[in-house]
């Protein structure tokens, strides 16, 4: 099940705030896609949403050697979106992802990711 939270900053503040604390924690940020903004290039509209995809290769490279099909969902991705009340966080654990790919022998490994997952998410909410 997600972790999804309630950010206690702006739509826009969330993400610039995700953005500096996944480069200061040692990740990269792959890709930043604004959602809504692909909705209205179809003539569709969207709540303010955005998908930030990071990682960090040291740590996922592991987890897809030792499962190639974890790929799929790595890298890490925390989706933010904004209602008319609240801007809201949320992404995927990486105990939930290594229990859908029956990933053995990395607990210790899945259990420091998701820590800092909730540190990162503990930035904002």
């Amino acid at each position: 099940m997600n972790a999804q939270r309630r950010s206690r900053h702006s739509y826009a503040e969330t993400i610039a705030i995700l953005t500096k604390e996944i480069g200061a924690a040692g990740n990269t940020v792959f890709v930043t896609i604004d959602q809504a903004a692909a909705a209205q290039s179809v003539g569709l509209s969207l709540r303010p949403t955005t998908l930030i995809v990071f990682g960090n290769p040291k740590a996922g490279t592991a987890f897809m050697d030792a499962c190639p099909l974890l790929g799929l969902d790595l890298p890490l991705k925390i989706q933010v979106w904004e209602t008319e009340s609240d801007v809201n966080v949320a992404f995927t654990p990486m105990a939930e992802i290594a229990a859908r790919y029956e990933v053995a022998g990395m607990n210790a490994r899945v259990e420091a990711i998701d820590a800092a997952l909730t540190k990162l998410l503990g930035n904002v909410t």
